[in-house]
């Protein structure tokens, strides 16, 4: 679980709602302090507990959603190596959750509740959940260009989410931040709406998950992500063999049954 003092976790529903907070408002949640490994941690968490249905990922405050690498901790590490000192040691190995759904396996939804400036690995990491609902001030931009750091690794997906053109101007144009309406015509974000009203909107969108089939849910989540860079029939041979998993449910019962009998399904992933 995570350290609570850099990531807040709470859960509704049962815990099968579950919502992160990046909690490093003084530094508009950028990703120093641990974050990075506490946030591993949470995701795994997340992804491991079976009560676990979908996750909300917000920043403290209204300011920000995170400002990426904490340019502060960077710009002191690089003076050091330039001086020829060695870098401290860190607290713990560095962990790693992005791409998230790639390389943690993370096949549960999940929404990102972008509450203020989303920029560079802050960008980023809103750009790894399924589901991105912005506030109406909220501003995105990918700024490594402008201050010479990496990016380009994780930056290639993007083009999956609103198309090359939009990526590149995104990206290579580092000085550019665009608006949460602008965002939402690319295509970058879901839905915008009043500050007031955004996790109020993202719980809406977490509690309509709770309806559906989360072994379907699951399996549609990874045919769509991992068939992206497939022929179409080499997608439809992925989505085949992962389906296997639904036979002999007592879900792939309940669902029929339901509709038949005209009443809402109950699902256990069983």
């Amino acid at each position: 679980m995570p350290d609570n003092s850099v990531v807040l976790l709470d859960t509704k529903e049962d815990g099968r709602i579950w919502i992160m907070t990046m909690n490093r408002p003084e530094r508009m949640n950028a990703m120093g302090g641990g974050m990075t490994g506490e946030l591993t941690k949470a995701w795994e968490a997340f992804r491991d507990d079976r009560q676990a249905r979908v996750a909300i990922l917000t920043g403290a405050g209204d300011r920000a959603f995170s400002a990426g690498a904490d340019l502060r901790d960077t710009a002191e590490s690089r003076a050091r190596a330039v001086a020829g000192e060695p870098p401290p040691p860190p607290a713990e190995p560095q962990r790693n959750w992005i791409p998230l759904a790639e390389r943690l396996n993370m096949w549960k939804p999940t929404i990102a509740a972008v509450n203020g400036y989303a920029i560079a690995g802050g960008f980023m990491m809103a750009m790894q959940c399924d589901i991105r609902i912005a506030a109406e001030h909220a501003r995105f931009g990918v700024a490594e260009t402008r201050w010479n750091m990496s990016g380009g690794n994780w930056m290639a997906p993007l083009t999956r989410i609103i198309g090359l053109g939009h990526a590149l101007e995104l990206c290579l144009w580092g000085d550019t931040q665009i608006t949460a309406e602008r965002a939402y015509e690319i295509g970058f974000v879901n839905q915008v709406v009043p500050k007031e009203q955004l996790m109020d909107t993202a719980m809406e969108w977490a509690s309509r998950m709770l309806d559906l089939a989360p072994r379907a849910v699951r399996n549609i989540k990874e045919c769509l992500y991992r068939g992206y860079y497939l022929s179409p029939l080499d997608a439809n041979a992925l989505g085949q063999a992962i389906e296997q998993n639904l036979r002999g449910m007592k879900d792939s019962l309940e669902g029929p049954r339901a509709f038949t009998e005209r009443r809402k399904p109950v699902f256990r992933d069983e």
